[in-house]
């Protein structure tokens, strides 16, 4: 007896967003509203699960599925993770223009840091790349002002408490240290926010640069900043075994 496959269903927001239409809260808004249908009747509820291949509209208007792509870009400094900015800085939709279309940061970066910053079409990667729960380590090369020492490196593998919330680094090396400057490599799983800044400053030694240059086994290489290339799909499930659609 042939078995018939397993059919792949979505919540009906997720989908949405799945395709690059909406946000979760956007689609959530949207079809509580009545302004999406699926397979031609109009849906009320954003959990309701959908096939992939289900014809599904929002304002009449049909909607389909995004070509998967994610690329691996180096942000400079002065650029902030965002789409649009009020105050007129320089998004990094501006620095990519078109190689951003449709893409979401993985992530994000201050607007000091400069670095390795990925970029996808997939929410679902990006959030599972995200969660701090799949430890997917981030590599930093950092200057500090002054002198550093291993019993410093060591309280910052330990853990600190700051402003109530517990911060520690996977690893730091010392790679050089004087009464002027310090220069680190740390390595992160958690990525909290300004975790490194905040983390230098609770033991007194300020950050003056720092730039990501690896997240997972994705090396920034020799790619120079403002400059950004393409991942295939072979090559994230090549990075990221346990990574599925």
């Amino acid at each position: 007896m042939i078995q018939r496959a397993s059919r792949k269903l979505f919540h009906l927001n997720r989908l949405l967003s799945k395709r690059g239409i909406l946000t979760r809260s956007q689609a959530n808004t949207a079809i509580l509203a009545g302004r999406v249908s699926v397979n031609g009747r109009v849906v009320r509820d954003p959990g309701i699960p959908v096939e992939e291949s289900a014809r599904v509209e929002l304002d009449a208007q049909a909607t389909a599925a995004r070509v998967w792509r994610t690329i691996l870009f180096h942000k400079p400094r002065g650029v902030i993770t965002t789409r649009q900015d009020p105050g007129g800085r320089t998004t990094i939709y501006d620095a990519l223009g078109d190689a951003a279309r449709g893409l979401v940061p993985v992530g994000r970066l201050d607007q000091a840091t400069s670095g390795l910053l990925l970029l996808t079409s997939d929410t679902k990667f990006a959030d599972t790349m995200t969660d701090p729960r799949n430890a997917v380590s981030r590599v930093y090369v950092v200057s500090v002002r002054g002198n550093v020492t291993r019993e410093h490196c060591d309280r910052l593998e330990q853990g600190i408490v700051e402003q109530g919330e517990r911060m520690k680094a996977d690893e730091v090396t010392l790679r050089k240290s004087s009464g002027r400057e310090s220069h680190l490599v740390v390595t992160l799983t958690e990525g909290k926010n300004r975790e490194i800044r905040r983390l230098f400053e609770a033991i007194g030694h300020p950050v003056t640069r720092l730039k990501r240059v690896s997240f997972g086994p994705l090396s920034l290489g020799d790619l120079a900043p403002g400059h950004w290339r393409e991942l295939s799909e072979a090559d994230v499930r090549k990075a990221f075994p346990t990574f599925a659609r």
